[in-house]
């Protein structure tokens, strides 16, 4: 499985996400990006957006933002 969650440290919204896929043993990497906006190329070329967390998962075509979404789909899909 490939997963990548784009996050920012110390991000409560990020530390949600990660704490769904913790629980539910999703394997995963963490791909941390810069604090300022302007310097996140990487998740805008990836999600069109510069907010994070994003998660990308490879496998199944799935890209997505807002953390309730993402925690919603690691429930429903990924579990």
């Amino acid at each position: 499985m490939s997963i990548t969650l784009y996050a920012l440290d110390g991000c409560p919204y990020c530390e949600t996400v990660h704490d769904a896929l913790e629980a539910h043993d999703v394997e995963y990497e963490t791909d941390w990006v810069e604090g300022l906006h302007s310097e996140r190329d990487e998740v805008k070329r990836v999600s069109g957006q510069r907010g994070v967390p994003v998660l990308v998962d490879e496998d199944r075509g799935v890209t997505m933002a807002e953390s309730e979404k993402i925690v919603e789909y690691v429930e429903t899909s990924l579990a």
